[in-house]
Formats: C-alpha cells, structure tokens, sequence
C-alpha cells in the first residue's frame, strides 16, 4: 500500500509535467506576434529576411509538426531550443542564471526557516500574552507586503550600506577567491532578505497555528498532568508533531519561490532566471521564455512531490 503511494505520486508527477510542456508550448503559439515580426522596427529588415527567419526557427510551419518536434526535442534530448536574441542554447543561457537564482533563495529560506521557526513556536507557546502579539504583528506585516515594494524599502534604508544591482562589483579587478565570495554575498543579502522576510512572516502564522493545534491535543494535557518540564512537552511531543505541516510548506513553498523570484531580481537586476524572463519578455524570446517557465514548473512539479513524500516519510497514517 505504501509503495503503490509513491509510485501513484511519480506517475502524477510525470503526467503533471507533459501537460505543462503542453501548455507552455500551446500558450506562446497564442500570444500575438513572434519575434520575426519584432523586425519590422528594425532598419534594413526585409520581408525577405523575416521568412529566411521564420523558416530557420520552424515558425512557418503546421502548428502540430511545431508540437511534435517540441516534444521530441524537450523529451528525448533535453533540448530547450535556441535563444532568438543571442543564438545560444536555451539551457546553456539558463544554467547559469539558475545557480545564480537557487543561491539567493536559499540564503532567504535558511534564514526564514531558522528565525520562523523559532519565533513561531514562542508564539505559539506564549498565546495571548503580549509576547505573542508583538512577535506575530511583525510577521503579519513582512507577509503581507508586496515583495517588489519591500525590495525597494530595503533599498532606501540600507543602499548607502550594501551593494543593490548586480551580483558582482564590476571595478573589482582579478580578486582573489575569498574577495569574490564577499563581494558575490555582499550583493546577494538585499535580495535574499526580501525574499527571506516575506518567507518569515508565512513561516512564524504556520508554525504557530501548528504548535497550537499540537498542544490543544489530549496526549500534551496528559504530559502535563503527569507533571512533565513545560521543555520537554514542547521539544519532545508538542513541535515533534507540529513540524510535519512545517516541513510539507517549507518544501511546497521552495518551489514558488524559484518563480516568484522574478520581481526580487528585477528590483536588484540579480542574474537569476527571473530577469532571463523579463528580459525574454521584452525582446519576444520565445524558447527563452518556454525554457524559463518549463524550468519553475517543473521545479514546483518536484518540491511538490518532496512534500508529499517527506511527508509520507514522517506521518504513518500517509497511505
């Protein structure tokens, strides 16, 4: 029984992954014009020129053909296509900027997982005393702000202070090893503190809510009654349990914040995937475009599924 779980989860997982690649490939095909017509602004484009275009990347062909050798290519040779803008491949201009976007929100996530947690968990266990309510109003705030405007907050107090574009000093020449490892974190902080105070806030309301569920149960009332240290209920009983929604959201919510990094890097101009799709935006980029949003689904497709097995793992009732 609780294999044929897992195996139902993978198989979910794939079918949920060809659908997107579906998608994806069916809704550019929608939007209105290409990047060959893009070339009518440009001096000496030629009607000409746009077809030798629209035949070298295949638009001029039947939309199913275009699907098939879609699929072939994402499927079978993990081929993304190549970059309009600048001829390259897809998956070689996205390497890159995906390491560079998994850094920064994993710097934000340790820290809204570290301190979210903590603070939860005294909240929870401090309920409707004043600690609590001063510790959950910050929360409630961070979680509620726009990520884009709390980008541009921590610009304005700290910018005098800390690197905002970029991820390196560009006048920084032939530094050493330790010197770029600064200079890449010096850059990183605001970016990842946007993401990691928004993170923070989510973190403190549902580990609280989960602790306080915990210890409304009739298992922490007879620990107490039989007279067990207040630390021990909480570290042994209470947030044992409580951590089990903790971790599924941790894990569910890593792979949004791939995606949602878009507005967080195009406030500080990061290098990460999410200013790869603004830019692929702006110039009509499709296969940089489907590449990028192929890669966040399929990085929400498998924290997903980490949730569900994580918490398979821990929860025996999971079947």
């Amino acid at each position: 029984m609780r294999s044929g779980y897992v195996t139902k989860r993978i198989l979910g997982a794939l079918l949920t992954v060809y659908l997107v690649v579906t998608l994806n490939f069916l809704i550019f095909r929608a939007l209105p014009g290409s990047a060959v017509t893009n070339l009518s602004r440009v001096p000496n484009a030629s009607p000409k020129l746009q077809a030798s275009l629209a035949r070298e990347f295949g638009l001029n062909e039947p939309l199913l053909t275009q699907y098939v050798r879609y699929l072939d290519q994402t499927f079978l040779h993990l081929n993304l296509g190549v970059s309009f803008y600048n001829q390259q491949p897809v998956l070689a201009n996205l390497a890159g900027d995906l390491l560079n976007t998994l850094q920064m929100v994993l710097l934000g996530t340790f820290f809204a997982v570290i301190f979210g947690v903590a603070v939860g968990v005294i909240a929870a266990w401090q309920r409707g005393s004043s600690i609590d309510h001063g510790l959950v109003l910050p929360a409630l705030v961070f979680y509620a702000l726009p990520v884009q405007w709390l980008g541009l907050l921590l610009i304005g107090l700290f910018g005098s202070i800390l690197p905002t574009s970029g991820r390196v000093d560009e006048f920084l020449i032939d530094p050493s090893a330790t010197q770029h490892f600064l200079d890449v974190l010096s850059h990183m902080i605001l970016p990842s503190l946007t993401i990691g105070l928004v993170l923070y806030g989510e973190f403190v309301l549902i580990v609280r809510s989960a602790v306080m569920e915990t210890l409304g149960e009739d298992y922490i009332l007879v620990a107490r009654a039989i007279g067990y240290r207040k630390g021990r209920i909480l570290a042994r009983y209470a947030l044992r349990n409580a951590m089990l929604p903790t971790i599924s959201a941790i894990a569910l919510q890593f792979g949004f914040i791939v995606g949602g990094a878009i507005l967080v890097e195009t406030v500080f101009n990061w290098p990460g995937v999410g200013l790869a799709v603004y830019n692929a935006i702006l110039q009509r980029d499709y296969p940089m475009l489907q590449g990028a949003f192929l890669i966040l689904a399929i990085s929400v497709i498998a924290c997903n599924v980490i949730a569900d097995l994580v918490h398979f793992r821990l929860d025996p009732r999971v079947s």
